[in-house]
């Protein structure tokens, strides 16, 4: 009698799909009607490329992520990160292109704006090895920002030359939303890169220091369709902040430049309601007082409207991230006195005391209120 021969076993390796050769980052806030469209025009660029592309939405109130999660389930290539607790371009940006596994990763805006027609030559500098960063370009040769209207070209413009200038950043459009990058080169930044902000490309090219072989290929900005533009004046400080963190070589981030900026005019709130208050005859203690109380209350609002836009308080958090802020500040200013008077005993200058003392009340009042004011979800 012969044995019977064993059943083959049975392959665990998934069947082989083909690789993506490109990934499209596209970050989403209110743009569900955009987003059909766009998937639209990727397709047709991009025929004959294997690619995906990823929407991260920062939660947005018109549902963007449940018109992408419809999207996903008929087209494969459709992916979509939702985001509860955190806001931001860059820290979109960041996370999508992390989440990627394609070798090249683009990123653009949803609002149809930007030349998707332009991608494959993009991915053709990168996948040939001319480029690690290849730009879509409004300021080279061929390129166009008609649609802006004259007070956002100009700063668009003024931006731009104030990030080439103090950043040495040899790119012409280094406020463009729309590039591509090799995300090998991308995973290298990352640690240094800010979630803050709206101006990624601009982080990428300061944080590398000149060590990205960067090709720009020029593009018309184009017109938006549906929805409102995102810019405001948030961006502009964010931009300032941006700059400044880079400036000093990332000794200090960007969100606690924002914080002792709003730490600055909340002094000069203070000294101004303090000059009001005694204007009205209050007596001196009791106008500190008011003064100091409506500098916090000041900071505090400002801080949760930009400092920590993307961990925002709202409701009932407000009110109790407000009581704890008033806290940590009076702690905050117990430590500046403190270091002052110390300084001051070793080296009796009034203004290196004083600052010293300043600094620490800055230091202990952005730390504290980072871990217990407003914590990271």
């Amino acid at each position: 009698m012969t044995e019977a021969s064993a059943p083959p076993k049975a392959s665990s390796a998934p069947p082989k799909a083909s690789a993506r050769q490109l990934c499209v980052v596209v970050p989403t806030f209110n743009e569900r009607d955009n987003v059909p469209r766009l998937l639209a025009k990727l397709d047709a660029a991009l025929a004959g490329i294997a690619w995906e592309v990823i929407f991260v939405d920062d939660n947005s109130p018109d549902k963007t992520w449940d018109v992408v999660r419809g999207l996903s389930q008929s087209d494969p290539r459709v992916r979509c990160i939702r985001r509860i607790g955190r806001r931001g371009l860059s820290g979109a940006c960041i996370e999508g292109i992390l989440a990627s596994s394609a070798p090249c990763v683009a990123v653009m805006d949803a609002d149809l704006q930007h030349d998707e027609t332009q991608l494959p030559k993009m991915l053709g500098l990168l996948q040939a090895g001319e480029a690690e960063l290849v730009v879509g370009s409004r300021y080279v040769s061929g390129g166009s920002a008609d649609s802006f209207g004259s007070t956002r070209l100009g700063g668009s413009l003024f931006a731009t030359k104030i990030a080439k200038g103090l950043l040495h950043v040899d790119v012409a459009d280094p406020m463009s939303g729309f590039f591509m990058i090799r995300r090998d080169r991308f995973e290298q930044l990352a640690p240094s890169l800010s979630v803050q902000g709206f101006k990624i490309l601009l982080d990428i090219v300061a944080t590398a220091g000149g060590k990205l072989r960067v090709v720009e290929v020029p593009y018309s900005f184009g017109t938006r369709l549906h929805g409102e533009s995102k810019l405001d004046s948030m961006v502009v400080l964010d931009f300032l902040g941006l700059v400044l963190a880079k400036f000093t070589h990332d000794l200090v981030s960007l969100r606690f430049l924002l914080f002792a900026l709003v730490g600055g005019l909340g002094l000069l709130v203070h000294l101004a309601t303090l000059y009001i208050a005694l204007g009205f005859g209050v007596q001196f203690a009791e106008a500190q007082a008011i003064a100091a109380l409506v500098a916090m209350t000041g900071n505090f609002l400002l801080n949760n409207r930009l400092t920590y836009r993307d961990q925002r308080l709202r409701g009932g958090a407000l009110l109790r991230g407000l009581l704890l802020f008033y806290l940590v500040c009076s702690v905050g200013l117990l430590a500046n006195v403190g270091v002052a008077f110390s300084v001051y005993d070793q080296q009796p200058v009034w203004w290196l005391a004083g600052a010293a003392g300043a600094l620490m009340g800055v230091v202990w009042n952005y730390g504290i209120s980072s871990l217990f004011v407003w914590r990271a979800k």
